[in-house]
């Protein structure tokens, strides 16, 4: 995957990104909105890309460091939905590798379904409490999104047509062109990390816990009017 690959045509902004992630859940949570709130919604798309974090640290995200974060950036984008992990220990996701396979999947169907798809698993995981890692579950999130194919969905995880594309996006995600999640490219050519916020750890991941240093919410506004207008 070349630099040109990163750059999106106009009206499209490349979003490299794990449902893990919190940060990329405020992220996407924001720019749903600041769509909405500027007329942009069917003028601007997101093209959701993994950036599997299992992979880039050779082990599944650990429980500690997602629940270190819900309460810290809950504050930050209430709306966006949180809540501390509410089911059975047993049913944490120890993989988010399917659930991004899913949604690289529906973007097959259309970029409005990836995006739908990609929002019900993020709240699924972080306001709901389910297991994104089982088939069952993303099907349901399927279902609710409203504008999937859920059979053509199911299809396309039956066969893994797929699973080639994620494995591209994990190896951009490996090379210096991508740096963190969420990580947006625009069609200007210009790349903006975690936009918006400015953030430090207290403490190691997992057992500190995250130091927000500047927080702007209106940042994706820009972001937004510059990809309709590239």
């Amino acid at each position: 995957m070349t630099e040109a690959d990163l750059t999106p045509p106009p009206g499209v902004i490349t979003v490299f990104s794990d449902i893990w992630c919190s940060f990329a859940h405020i992220a996407v949570h924001r720019m749903h909105s600041a769509r909405t709130r500027l007329g942009l919604d069917g003028k601007v798309w997101f093209d959701h890309r993994a950036f599997p974090l299992e992979l880039l640290n050779n082990a599944p995200s650990p429980r500690p460091g997602t629940d270190s974060e819900v309460a810290r950036n809950a504050s930050l984008e209430p709306a966006a939905g949180w809540q501390l992990w509410q089911a059975k220990d047993w049913l944490y996701p120890s993989t988010t590798l399917p659930a991004l396979e899913a949604v690289q999947a529906a973007k097959a169907q259309s970029f409005r379904a990836a995006e739908q798809l990609d929002l019900a698993l993020r709240r699924a995981f972080w306001a709901e409490s389910r297991c994104i890692s089982n088939r069952k579950v993303i099907l349901e999130a399927a279902k609710a999104a409203e504008v999937v194919d859920v059979a053509e969905l199911e299809a396309a995880l039956d066969d893994g047509r797929a699973r080639s594309e994620l494995s591209a996006q994990a190896a951009a995600a490996r090379s210096d062109q991508v740096n963190c999640s969420p990580h947006l490219f625009l069609p200007d050519g210009t790349d903006h990390a975690n936009p918006g916020i400015k953030v430090r750890w207290e403490g190691g991941y997992g057992i500190g816990w995250p130091v927000i240093e500047s927080d702007d919410p209106k940042a994706f506004d820009e972001l937004l009017q510059r990809a309709a207008t590239a």
